[in-house]
C-alpha cells in the first residue's frame, strides 16, 4: 500500500467510525520511524490525533501496552480511542500543538526541561516495566553495532584496519559492562524535548510524554541523559550538570536506586550518554540512507561534541574519544548542517 494509498485507507476508517462526521486530516507531525500522524478535526469540540504505522514496519501493540502502563502511574500520555491493528491505525487524543523543543524558541530552555523532572522521577518510580524487553548486553550491542556499520562504513565509507576494530570493539565490551552494572528502571529511551509537549492551557498542567513506544527495562540513568543531552539542541555544560543534579536529588527522595553520591551517579550518566551517543551517531546515518531523511545528518556533529566533553568529564574515556575523533564528520559537512 503506497503513501498515498495509506491515507486514504486512514480516512476511510475514520469515515467509517464516524459516518456523519465532516473529518478534516492535517499532517501533524512525523519522526525517525516510519509512522505518521494527522490531526483530526470534525469528531467533536477537540482535535484528535490520527496515527498511520504501516504494519510491515511498525508494531501498535507495544505503544498501547506502554501508554496504559504510564497513564496508570499518572503521567499524561495519549489515550488511545480507536485502534485497528490489521490496518496499523490509532485514534488519539491530542495533548497539544507544541513540543518542549519548538518552545525553545521563545521559553528559557533549562527552565523547560527541569519540569520535566518530576515527570521523569514519577515514571520511574511508578510505572510497571514487568514484562518489558530488558536492555541487555545484546540489545546494548546491537545499538553500538549501528556506529561501525552505518556511520563509519555506509556514510563515511572507511574500512577499519584490524587494531581499530578490536580497539572499537573493546570499548563496546566496557560501555555495556558499564551499563549493565546500574540499576534498572523503567526507561522511556527517548524522554526528550522533542516528545514532551507543553502543557494545555489549565494552569499547573503537566507535560505530555510521547513516542514510548520502545520502553525497556534499563540502566536508571538513561532517561535523564537523554533529557540533557538531547539531539537536537545543546545545553550549556553548566545546566547539564546542574539538571542531572537536581534530578538525583528527586530521584533519591522518591526511592529510585540513584547512587547515593551524586559524583557517581554523574560518572554513570557521562558513560551511559557515551554509548547512546555512538548509537545515535549510527541511527541517524540509518536514517539518512535507508529511509531517505539526510537532514538527520546535520545533527551528528552534536554528538561527537558530546563525546568530546565526556572525555573532559571522565579521563577514563579519552582514549575512546582520541580513537574516534578522527572520524568525525569533515569541516565542510558540518557547515553545511
Amino acid at each position: 500500500m503506497s503513501e498515498d494509498s495509506r491515507l486514504v485507507a486512514l480516512r476511510h476508517w475514520l469515515q467509517a467510525g464516524f459516518p456523519d462526521a465532516e473529518i478534516e486530516l492535517r499532517p501533524a507531525s512525523a519522526d525517525a520511524s516510519f509512522r505518521r500522524y494527522f490531526r483530526v478535526s470534525g469528531l467533536g469540540p477537540q482535535t484528535l490525533i490520527a496515527m498511520d504505522a504501516p504494519p510491515e514496519q511498525e508494531r501498535l501493540g507495544p505503544f498501547i501496552d506502554v501508554a496504559g502502563r504510564l497513564a496508570a502511574a499518572g503521567l499524561r500520555v495519549p489515550e488511545v480511542l480507536r485502534q485497528d491493528l490489521r490496518q496499523g491505525f490509532l485514534l488519539l487524543t491530542d495533548l497539544g500543538r507544541q513540543t518542549f523543543l519548538e518552545a525553545f524558541a521563545h521559553e528559557d530552555p533549562a527552565a523547560m526541561v527541569e519540569s520535566a523532572l518530576p515527570v521523569l522521577v514519577r515514571m520511574q518510580a511508578a510505572t510497571d516495566p514487568s514484562g518489558l524487553p530488558v536492555y541487555d548486553q545484546a540489545l546494548l550491542q546491537r545499538e553500538l553495532s549501528l556506529f561501525p556499520d552505518w556511520y563509519l562504513a555506509r556514510e563515511r565509507g572507511l574500512s577499519l584496519s584490524a587494531r581499530e576494530e578490536k580497539a572499537l570493539a573493546d570499548w563496546f565490551d566496557r560501555l555495556c559492562e558499564r551499563a549493565l552494572a546500574q540499576p534498572r528502571v523503567f526507561v522511556h529511551r527517548d524522554f526528550m524535548p522533542r516528545n514532551l509537549m507543553v502543557g494545555g492551557a489549565e494552569p499547573g498542567m503537566e507535560p505530555g510524554v510521547i513516542d514510548f513506544q520502545d520502553a525497556v527495562l534499563g540502566p536508571v540513568s538513561y532517561d535523564p541523559v537523554c533529557l540533557y543531552m538531547d539531539a537536537f539542541h545543546s545545553f550549556p555544560e553548566s545546566t547539564v550538570t546542574a539538571g542531572l543534579g537536581r534530578y538525583h536529588e528527586l530521584a533519591r527522595a522518591a526511592g529510585i536506586p540513584v547512587p547515593e553520591a551524586l559524583d557517581e551517579f554523574l560518572r554513570d550518566a557521562c558513560w551511559m550518554g557515551v554509548q547512546r551517543h555512538l548509537k545515535v551517531i549510527g541511527i541517524f546515518a540509518r536514517i539518512a540512507h535507508r529511509d531517505g531523511k539526510p537532514h538527520y545528518l546535520s545533527d551528528v556533529p552534536r554528538f561527537f561534541d558530546y563525546l568530546e566533553r565526556a572525555a573532559l568529564f571522565d579521563r577514563e574515556l579519552r582514549p575512546l574519544v582520541e580513537l574516534i575523533s578522527p572520524w568525525r564528520p569533515p569541516a565542510s559537512a558540518e557547515a553545511a548542517g
